[in-house]
């Protein structure tokens, strides 16, 4: 069992243009560091379904850094790590699709093109719905659900009692 692995959460706008980011670095078992901020989606523009999901609304983000200023953030936050995420494949999608969007080469990253995914890990062993809140219910995880960082937090946490 891996307990060295970084947990990450994207909220999105529109498509898989995020709006917001939280990051969980854990190291041996135990979290060392957590980073999370607003982005500034391209051209500020929201679905509105995406607004009623998690409440963040372009007015938010208008002032907020854009990919670009935040992603030094995220790579050395990732970059040769474990990365564990709550669906992997929507969160492995914003992020290879937004670094496209902005000319960023993906495999920099070095962290391959399959991520740890608890919602697969908690379905393997017979928890229906594996939602996240559903997951953190039943494993008594605090959760503020759509809240980036809370979201990261709580996938760490389900990802180190699996």
């Amino acid at each position: 069992m891996k307990l060295t692995f970084t947990a990450i959460d994207f909220e999105t706008a529109t498509g898989y243009h995020p709006c917001s980011v939280g990051i969980v670095t854990v190291e041996n078992g135990i979290i060392v560091d957590e980073f999370v901020t607003l982005i500034k989606p391209h051209n500020n523009e929201y679905n509105p379904y995406t607004i009623r999901v998690h409440g963040i609304h372009p007015s938010d983000t208008i002032n907020a850094r854009t990919f670009l200023e935040v992603f030094p953030e995220i790579k050395k936050r990732l970059q040769n790590r474990v990365v564990v995420a709550h669906n992997e494949s929507f969160d492995r999608n914003v992020l290879s699709k937004t670094m496209a969007f902005y000319g960023l080469n993906y495999e920099d990253l070095n962290i391959g093109f399959r991520w740890e995914c608890t919602v697969k890990i908690y379905k393997s062993i017979g928890l229906k719905p594996a939602t996240l809140s559903e997951c953190c219910r039943v494993m008594q995880i605090e959760l503020n659900h759509h809240e980036a960082l809370s979201d990261a937090r709580a996938c760490a946490q389900l990802y180190l009692l699996r």
